[in-house]
């Protein structure tokens, strides 16, 4: 599947309040992906967290984890869409923001403009 085909599929499933109403005076779109996406972050999170305080270092069942990823992938495509732009836009970006960053050995290290 592309981004596109996924894109595409997700935006039919996607019912949320201000569902791409994105004016000056209205974010609801923008407030609800955001915080649906941090929730399913912290999801993906809690899952590895009991991985750790378990002692278990193999992790046996992926399943889960690749579901609450799906969620992730879900709210980063409806925050996209509330921005407008597309996730072959943002993985665009992404990748010749990282590229520059390896290209001059600030891959490491912290901060938004290294």
């Amino acid at each position: 599947m592309t981004l596109e085909e996924y894109e595409e599929q997700a935006n039919e499933t996607a019912q949320y309040p201000g569902r791409l109403g994105m004016k000056r005076d209205d974010i609801m779109g923008l407030m609800y992906t955001s915080l649906g996406l941090a929730g399913e972050a912290g999801e993906y999170a809690d899952k590895i967290k009991k991985v750790l305080r378990d002692d278990n270092s193999n992790i046996k069942c992926r399943e889960p984890l690749l579901y609450e990823l799906g969620d992730v992938l879900w709210y980063v495509t409806q925050n996209a869409q509330e921005l407008g732009f597309s996730l072959k836009e943002v993985a665009q970006m992404n990748i010749e923001k990282l590229r520059s960053r390896k290209s001059r050995r600030k891959i490491g290290g912290s901060g938004d403009n290294r």
